[in-house]
C-alpha cells in the first residue's frame, strides 16, 4: 500500500526536496543525436520523395478517383501520403523534443530552428494534396471508397478531412499562408518560449527558474508564498513590453487567417479543430460559469477560514491547509503510485504506462532552459509517445505524473490508426489524462487513513478542478474577450490586464484579492500563444471524465473494455460517437451539471467535516 502523501508537522519540520534520481529521456527510439547521418539521411529522403510525390500526383487526383482502377491509383496516393507525414513528424518531433529539453542551448535553438525550415520547405510540396483531394465531387469520392477497401480504410480521415472544405483557400494563397509560418506565427512563438525560460526570479537570494518560482506558490510558509508572488510579478512587469507585443501580434496574425478563411466568430477555428460545435463549447461555458458560486466562490471562503484570514490573496490560493503540510513524495514512490493505480482499473494500463519508466521515455528533472510545464508529446505511431515533466515532488507533480501518462497510454493504444488518424482532438485528447488522474485520486482517498488525511487529499483534488475547470474557461472567456477587442485595434498592456482581472474576479469570488501585481499573470500561460483556445479542452475533458467515471463506478462489468476502445479509436470517430456506448451526450446541457455536480459533492463533504 502507497504510504501517505501527508504528515501532519510545522513549516519548520519540513525536509527539503528529495525526489531521487530524476530520469531523463532517451530520443534515440527517434535520431542518436543532432548530427546523426541517419536525421540528415531522413531529411534527403523526405526531400527527395515529396519532390516525386508531387510530380506524380498533382493534378491528377480526380482521375485517379474516377479511374479504371477503380480507385486503387488513389488509395496507393493517400498510402504514400501517410507515409511521407509519418516521416516529417519523425524528424520535426525529434528537433523539438531536443530543443524543449533547453530551449537557452544556442546550438538546439539553432537546429530546432533549421529542421523546422527544412521541413516547412518539404511540406510544401505535400500542401496540395488534401487541398486537391478536397476539390473531388462528394459523389465521386463516395464512389471511389465503396469500390476500394483500401481507400475506404481511410474514410473517417477523409470524411474529417472535407470538414475543412469550405474554409481552404486557393492553392498558391495556402501555400504562402504555410511557408510564411516560420517567419511568422513561428517565430514569435519562438520568441515567447526564449523570453519565458530565460526569466530568473529571485528569491530570498535565490535566484529561481519560472517553475521553481511558481511550485513555492504552495510552501506552507505564507511570507515565501508572498515573495514569490512578488518575485513573479516584478519580473513580469519588466517584461510586459515583449509579451504584449507577441499577444498584439498573433492575435492580429490569427485574425487575418480567420477572415481570409470565413471563420466569423473568433473560436470557431478551433472548434473546427477540436472537432466540436460552438453550441456544446458554449453550454459548457454557460455551465461553468453559472456554477461559479457554488464551486469556487464558495470553496475559497472555506479556504480562507480554514487559514484564520478573512480574505485569501492571490499566493494563498495553492497553499496547503494549516497543520497537514505535504512531505516530499521521491520519483519511486511517485511512479508506484500511479502504476497501482492505473492496474487497479486495468493491468493492461498500467502495463503501458510502466514502459514509460523502463525505456528512459520521461524527462523528468527541472532543468535551467528546461520547458515549463509538462506535456505529452506523441511523436509518430511508428516509434512512441515521450513524456516532459519539471518533478519537484509535491503532490500535484503526482497527478501531474499521472495525468501525462493518461495522455501517454492513450497515445500508444491510438497509433494502430496510423499517422493520418491517430490523432485525437483536443476536447478527447484531455479525457484519459483527467481519468488518469482520477484513478490516482480515488486509489489514494481510499488508502486515506484519518479524517484529516481524507480532508487534505478531497481539498487538493478540489483545488486541482477548479484550476482545470474554473480556470480553464476564465482563461477562455480571458482569450474571448481579447481577440473580440482586438479586432478594433491593439490592446495596452493596461487593457489585457484589466480584461484578465475582470474574468479572473468573476470566476474566483470574493474570498479571493487579486492585488497589486496579478495583473501580469496572463503573460506566462503558454497555451494563449501556441494554441489560442486550446484551454477549453481541459474544462470539457474534466466535466466529461466526471460524468464517465460515474458510469465506471455504477457499472458491473464491461466498462474498461468500452474506454480501452474509446482511446484506440484516435481520430476516427466523432465525440457523439465515442460517448454513446457509455450512455452520454455532450451536446445536452444537462450532461456538463452532472460532471460540475462531482465537484460540488467534494465540497459538499468538505463542509460536512467543519461541522
Amino acid at each position: 500500500m502507497t504510504q501517505s502523501f501527508f504528515q501532519t508537522r510545522s513549516a519548520t519540520e519540513a525536509a527539503a526536496a528529495d525526489t531521487g534520481a530524476l530520469p531523463e529521456w532517451n530520443l534515440a527510439d527517434l535520431y542518436p543525436a543532432m548530427d546523426s547521418d541517419e536525421l540528415k539521411s531522413d531529411l534527403e529522403r523526405a526531400r527527395a520523395k515529396s519532390e516525386a510525390f508531387q510530380n506524380r500526383w498533382r493534378g491528377r487526383l480526380a482521375e485517379a478517383a474516377r479511374g479504371e482502377a477503380q480507385g486503387e491509383g488513389l488509395a496507393a496516393a493517400v498510402v504514400e501520403f501517410e507515409a511521407l507525414e509519418e516521416l516529417l513528424g519523425r524528424i520535426i518531433s525529434y528537433a523539438g523534443l531536443v530543443y524543449s529539453g533547453d530551449t537557452s542551448d544556442p546550438a538546439r535553438a539553432k537546429f530546432y530552428g533549421d529542421i523546422q525550415s527544412s521541413v516547412t520547405d518539404i511540406s510544401s510540396r505535400l500542401l496540395f494534396f488534401p487541398l486537391e483531394l478536397n476539390r473531388i465531387a462528394d459523389a465521386e469520392m463516395d464512389a471511389a471508397m465503396e469500390r476500394d477497401p483500401a481507400l475506404a480504410h481511410y474514410r473517417p480521415w477523409i470524411v474529417d478531412l472535407r470538414k475543412d472544405k469550405p474554409f481552404q483557400l486557393e492553392d498558391r494563397v495556402e501555400e504562402l499562408f504555410h511557408e510564411k509560418a516560420i517567419t511568422g506565427r513561428g517565430a514569435w512563438n519562438r520568441l515567447y518560449d526564449e523570453t519565458l525560460t530565460s526569466l530568473r526570479f529571485t528569491v530570498d537570494g535565490d535566484d529561481l527558474a519560472l517553475e521553481a518560482t511558481l511550485n513555492l506558490l504552495q510552501d506552507p510558509e505564507r511570507e515565501k508564498r508572498r515573495k514569490a508572488a512578488s518575485a513573479l510579478a516584478n519580473v513580469f512587469s519588466e517584461n510586459l513590453r515583449v509579451f504584449t507585443l507577441i499577444t498584439n501580434t498573433l492575435a492580429k496574425d490569427k485574425e487575418i487567417s480567420d477572415r481570409w478563411r470565413g471563420f466569423t466568430d473568433v473560436a470557431d477555428s478551433r472548434h473546427l479543430a477540436n472537432r466540436v460545435e460552438r453550441e456544446v463549447v458554449d453550454a459548457l461555458s454557460e455551465a461553468v460559469s453559472e456554477a461559479y458560486p457554488a464551486i469556487s466562490h464558495r470553496y475559497y471562503a472555506m479556504k480562507a477560514k480554514w487559514l484564520g484570514l478573512d480574505v485569501l490573496e492571490y499566493w494563498d490560493r495553492n497553499a496547503p491547509l494549516p497543520d497537514s503540510t505535504r512531505r516530499d513524495i521521491s520519483w519511486g514512490e511517485a511512479r508506484q503510485t500511479v502504476l497501482s493505480a492505473y492496474s487497479g482499473f486495468a493491468p493492461e494500463m498500467a502495463t503501458i504506462a510502466d514502459r514509460f519508466f523502463a525505456n528512459d521515455w520521461i524527462d523528468a528533472a527541472n532543468r535551467p532552459g528546461k520547458s515549463p510545464g509538462a506535456f505529452a508529446h506523441p511523436t509518430v505511431p511508428s516509434v512512441h509517445p515521450y513524456v516532459l515533466l519539471n518533478y519537484m515532488g509535491k503532490p500535484r507533480d503526482v497527478m501531474t505524473l499521472a495525468h501525462e501518462l493518461g495522455h501517454g497510454v492513450h497515445q500508444v493504444l491510438a497509433g494502430r490508426q496510423g499517422a493520418l488518424m491517430a490523432a485525437t482532438p483536443l476536447t478527447l485528447a484531455e479525457t484519459a489524462s483527467v481519468f488518469g488522474e482520477m484513478l490516482t485520486f480515488r486509489s489514494l482517498l481510499e488508502q486515506a487513513k484519518t479524517k484529516a488525511e481524507r480532508k487534505t487529499l478531497l481539498a487538493s483534488k478540489v483545488e486541482d478542478m477548479i484550476n482545470t475547470v474554473v480556470r480553464q474557461i476564465a482563461f477562455y472567456q480571458f482569450e474571448r474577450a481579447l481577440h473580440e477587442e482586438r479586432r478594433q485595434g491593439e490592446l495596452t498592456t493596461e487593457r489585457i490586464g484589466e480584461i484578465w482581472l475582470d474574468v479572473q474576479t468573476r470566476s474566483l469570488g470574493p474570498a479571493l484579492r487579486l492585488g497589486d501585481g496579478y495583473d501580469t499573470y496572463w503573460t506566462y500561460v503558454p497555451h494563449f500563444i501556441h494554441s489560442p483556445f486550446y484551454v477549453y479542452a481541459y474544462a470539457f475533458g474534466d466535466c466529461l471524465v466526471n460524468s464517465l467515471y460515474a458510469v465506471y463506478r455504477n457499472s458491473e462489468s464491461g466498462f474498461q473494455e468500452k474506454y480501452f476502445e474509446m482511446l484506440k479509436a484516435g481520430g476516427t470517430k466523432h465525440h457523439s460517437e465515442l460517448l454513446k456506448p457509455f450512455g452520454l451526450d455532450a451536446s445536452d446541457p444537462a450532461f456538463w451539471s452532472k460532471g460540475l455536480a462531482m465537484i460540488s459533492g467534494f465540497i459538499d463533504e468538505l463542509e460536512a467535516m467543519d461541522d
